[in-house]
């Protein structure tokens, strides 16, 4: 299976996308536009990176437990803000022009979390970017031990507790990430063993020098320099772990919901095109939310406008406040299923979702 081997249906552009198009355009051209960062998104971005590493000097200078869990938190937090905020616009090519420094920078800002960013990109752009809430092409909702996502999925009995212990799933993400998937997908045992991702002696090459010092950096020196303070490998190591954890769960808490919310989900057909268009699909299968902190969407990059992300994937964050009114504007014109929530209600919908997949079919 690969992401190319599903289609969808090949309309006359339809009147909505049409509007969208003159619309989108127009905001560009009245505000003399460009879809690229610019230099408050690069101020913003270098002050997370002067943040992370005041945070990682301080880690490295530590005393006693306290400071060194400090240290840690802050790192990791500023790491998965970094994350959101230039990584994830990076891998859409929405940060800067030039592949080149999109994926130099995502290299560079991936060593914290320990991710490696080319695998990442492959299984969000090609994956699940083009094909959300896909069953057997939305990497994202692959059938796993722990969460049941779709209804076509088989059923287990400790399914029923998961929306109780999501959070757990949350804060362990980004860790599975590191240690599973990237692990999973380099020795070719995942869906991206067909797809050319850092290939050959040199993909190797990258691939291990990058997990290896992602541990340098960030475990074994910090233990290394730390124990003359007298501060336990365990306590650093444990440190890390938990610092990891809740950077994850902060981040992934926030647009765990956004493709569970009163969504839809899809099975392909034997012929292998979808019923409908893609940005149809895009519609049915993902929501918007709008915090009542208008500062914490413009720090989580923007992933709160997850269906406005979803249309217009290749245009930088900072843009998606105007553009989600213009979705907004052109649903409401066309009465199309697009919807705009606050948090208290995508966690409602969210919980809501979760104890549906966690019934057994047939109650």
């Amino acid at each position: 299976m690969r992401a190319s081997d599903l289609r969808y249906q090949n309309l006359p552009e339809e009147p909505f996308v049409t509007a969208l198009k003159q619309q989108t355009k127009a905001y560009f051209t009245s505000h003399a536009e460009h879809r690229l960062a610019d230099g408050w998104v690069f101020f913003k971005s270098f002050g997370l990176l002067g943040i992370a590493g005041i945070a990682y000097m301080a880690l490295l200078m530590s005393q006693n437990v306290v400071q060194v869990g400090l240290a840690y938190g802050v790192l990791m937090l500023a790491a998965m803000f970094l994350a959101v905020n230039v990584l994830h616009d990076a891998a859409h090519r929405a940060l800067v022009r030039s592949t080149f420094w999109n994926r130099l920078i995502n290299r560079v800002v991936s060593l914290p979390l320990g991710i490696d960013p080319d695998y990442w990109t492959v299984r969000h752009v090609q994956y699940h970017h083009a094909h959300p809430n896909v069953e057997g092409f939305d990497l994202d909702i692959e059938p796993n031990p722990f969460l049941r996502q779709t209804p076509f999925q088989r059923y287990a009995p400790r399914f029923r507790y998961q929306y109780i212990y999501w959070p757990l799933i949350a804060a362990l993400s980004m860790p599975y990430i590191n240690w599973v998937f990237d692990w999973s997908d380099r020795l070719g045992k995942t869906a991206l063993k067909n797809e050319p991702v850092l290939q050959g002696i040199q993909g190797w090459v990258v691939f291990v020098v990058s997990k290896l010092a992602h541990l340098i950096l960030f475990v074994w020196l910090p233990m290394h320099l730390l124990s003359v303070h007298g501060v336990s490998a365990w306590v650093v190591f444990s440190a890390y772990c938990l610092s990891q954890m809740v950077a994850s769960f902060f981040v992934v808490a926030l647009i765990l919901g956004t493709h569970w919310a009163q969504v839809e989900f899809f099975q392909p057909n034997p012929s292998g095109v979808m019923p409908h268009s893609w940005r149809m699909h895009t519609l049915r299968t993902a929501v918007d939310w709008i915090p009542s902190w208008q500062w914490l969407g413009y720090w989580m990059g923007g992933l709160n406008l997850h269906v406005t992300h979803h249309l217009f994937p290749h245009v930088n964050h900072r843009h998606y406040p105007a553009l989600a009114r213009i979705v907004a504007m052109v649903a409401r014109d066309y009465d199309l299923p697009y919807r705009q929530i606050d948090y208290p209600t995508l966690l409602r919908l969210q919980k809501q979702f979760l104890q549906e997949m966690g019934q057994a079919p047939n109650e």
